[in-house]
């Protein structure tokens, strides 16, 4: 380890009834890795300037207001209370990694104004409080009503959601229940007035499902989860109504279980799919998880991009056709990929599959990270895979450029609210076995089945492919130090062409089974493991069906994904080509993802100026050129340019 860890005392999912694998709650830290650095960046500049433009735009007014604390008019969307939830939850997890003067006072006045703006009945929404004197249209064409009358776009239950994920990480990592009193009051209201069988509800922007699930897991309370299970059972009857985009972008077509696709607005959809995760993970409940699984094979099979994106359509922030993946049209909203990676952890607690946390670490570094600058003071709404050099913003969620916040805000507290909590997504626990998940610098501490075991992960993967495990502490009862008490599972991304392993210096010849390499009796103090995984870039070819990208590639080393960006080149990008009979190559030029690569390539200047021509005409010859390539998360931090991640294949 290179930095001393931060004791983590929980983390966002807790122990479930029917997982074959349990995430670890406590005493997980990251060092100062690639995700520590991250999470560092996070407190220090991101939730600075979200509590900043929180105060700026009126969210915390809105709130204010309720409480009768000040007489300005409502400003934002109806869930303009979410943006304040989710930055309560980041520093919620940021506050439990060590103390932050600014942070707590924010955090402790933020908990009191809402005490104070609660009402009596446990009602909690500054939007609907203060409607009687503000009923305007808003810019999603929603009208703020009366109270618990628009489910289909209302957001009442979306932000009860949040509520609930903000106060479950108080109450873990800072142990303060005054968070929880005002959640629980809430959950108890909706449990009253839409728990029970005679109820119809069922949010139209799912979320407030795994919320409910979670405070369930924390207070086990009953009547919770028993409502996030009717809220899933309920769906798909079509009670919400058409409304603008039709029952499909709710995802109120089919019920839940009898689902094979993937559809409508992006973000919902897999919301959905965490929460019916969840409700699987407390209920074992076999038909829900094989609709799951189901719906997960569609969406990474024929719907997501190769950053770990979802959502083609902009008119609905909505997945597209079966291999409908348009590079320069990819919506890709950044929310989108934070629910993919949510959804991805509880399909690996529910079924130890090593592919779900494969495409979490996809998300992870390349959409994901995609959405925040390296300044970590702007963002990206959507994460489009080309732009081109005339790129016209027509709407800010489609912009040429990172920015500083947006009117439409779910993106920025969100991605907050992630990086707080990265060390809680690192390993679990299957018996007896300790499986490492992802690899980042860590100290990882876990308890099970009598065992009590201590690793430190020295690593700067995914710069670097090198990770070294050491087993610092594993006692079972009475077993001497030194003893084995378990296994190591590692993960072997699916990426990975080859992985060279040492244990205590030496060699092992073991083969990966269903994505881990198990090593048995590894598990006993003073172990130490070496991975060496084979990050060669490689050159990868999409499925032919997806026409928008047909004859072009892409490049990837390890998870992480390049494109070509114009400030890079000296070509013109939208004209370049990539010559395949020349490997690429690392440059010394440096990256927080990796090296930038060179690649051979040309570039055919000019043209006859027809936007068609005739097959054989004449055409200026190709100029062959060296392109360079750049990790994706890592373009938009320079000037505004041509940007494109699938290339032409040099004819």
């Amino acid at each position: 380890m290179h930095t001393t860890p931060r004791p983590l005392t929980a983390a966002p999912v807790a122990a479930t009834a029917f997982g074959v694998v349990a995430p670890l709650n406590q005493g997980t830290a990251l060092g100062d890795g690639v995700l520590g650095r991250w999470q560092l960046r996070n407190k220090e500049r991101t939730i600075p300037h979200g509590i900043d433009r929180l105060e700026a735009v009126g969210n915390l007014d809105n709130l204010r207001r309720a409480a009768g604390q000040s007489d300005a008019p409502f400003r934002g969307l109806v869930f303009a209370d979410s943006d304040v939830y989710k930055t309560l939850e980041a520093i919620a997890w940021e506050l439990g990694h060590g103390g932050d003067d600014a942070l707590h006072l924010f955090y402790d006045d933020t908990v009191t104004l809402l005490q104070e703006a609660q009402e009596e009945s446990g009602y909690l929404n500054s939007a609907y409080q203060t409607a009687d004197a503000d009923r305007t249209p808003r810019r999603d064409h929603a009208t703020v009503r009366e109270r618990w009358t628009d489910f289909a776009f209302g957001h009442e239950l979306y932000c009860a959601g949040h509520l609930i994920q903000a106060a479950v990480a108080s109450a873990r990592s800072l142990g303060d229940d005054r968070l929880l009193q005002v959640a629980t009051r809430f959950a108890d209201l909706i449990v009253r007035e839409f728990g029970g069988p005679e109820s119809p509800v069922y949010p139209g922007h799912p979320e407030i499902e795994y919320a409910l699930v979670e405070l369930y897991r924390l207070t086990e309370k009953k009547e919770y989860l028993n409502t996030a299970v009717a809220f899933i059972d309920r769906r798909g009857r079509g009670w919400l109504g058409d409304g603008v985009f039709g029952k499909v972008y709710y995802q109120d077509d089919t019920p839940v279980r009898d689902t094979e696709v993937m559809r409508g607005h992006a973000v919902r959809a897999i919301y959905l799919n965490s929460g019916a995760a969840d409700v699987y993970l407390e209920t074992g409940d076999a038909t829900l998880l094989a609709a799951l699984e189901t719906q997960w094979d569609d969406m990474v099979s024929r719907r997501s991009y190769v950053t770990g994106g979802s959502g083609s359509r902009h008119r609905d922030e909505a997945f597209g056709d079966a291999y409908e993946l348009p590079s320069d049209r990819a919506y890709a909203e950044t929310c989108a990929g934070i629910a993919a990676m949510h959804w991805a952890w509880r399909m690996y607690l529910a079924t130890g599959g090593a592919k779900y946390a494969d495409f979490f670490e996809t998300a992870l570094y390349n959409v994901v990270a995609d959405g925040l600058a390296e300044s970590g003071d702007a963002f990206f709404y959507s994460n489009p895979l080309q732009l081109r050099a005339d790129h016209l913003s027509v709407q800010e969620e489609a912009a040429a450029t990172r920015l500083g916040w947006y009117y439409c805000a779910c993106c920025p507290p969100n991605l907050m609210r992630t990086f707080a909590s990265l060390e809680g997504y690192l390993a679990g626990v299957r018996g007896d076995e300790l499986q490492l998940v992802q690899y980042t610098r860590s100290r990882i501490e876990a308890e099970m089945e009598g065992m009590r075991c201590v690793v430190d992960v020295d690593t700067e993967y995914p710069v670097d492919g090198r990770v070294r495990i050491t087993v610092i502490e594993a006692t079972r009862g009475s077993y001497p130090v030194g003893a084995p008490v378990g296994a190591l599972a590692l993960r072997v991304p699916g990426w990975c062409s080859g992985v060279n392993t040492l244990v205590n210096g030496s060699a092992v010849d073991v083969e990966p089974t269903d994505g881990w390499l198990r090593l048995e009796g590894a598990l006993a103090a003073g172990t130490v493991v070496v991975l060496d995984f084979d990050l060669t870039p490689q050159v990868l070819v999409p499925d032919e069906r997806i026409d928008a990208i047909r004859g072009c590639v892409a490049a990837r080393r390890g998870p992480v994904v390049y494109c070509l960006e114009q400030r890079d080149n000296t070509a013109d990008v939208d004209r370049a080509t990539l010559d395949l009979e020349e490997p690429l190559a690392e440059t010394e030029t440096t990256t927080e993802l990796g090296p930038v690569l060179a690649a051979a390539g040309a570039v055919r200047e000019g043209g006859t100026g027809a936007l068609y021509a005739p097959r054989g005409g004449t055409r200026p010859p190709a100029e062959r050129t060296m392109l360079r390539l750049r990790p994706y998360a890592t373009w938009g931090n320079g000037d505004p340019g041509a940007m494109r991640v699938w290339i032409p294949v040099t004819r």
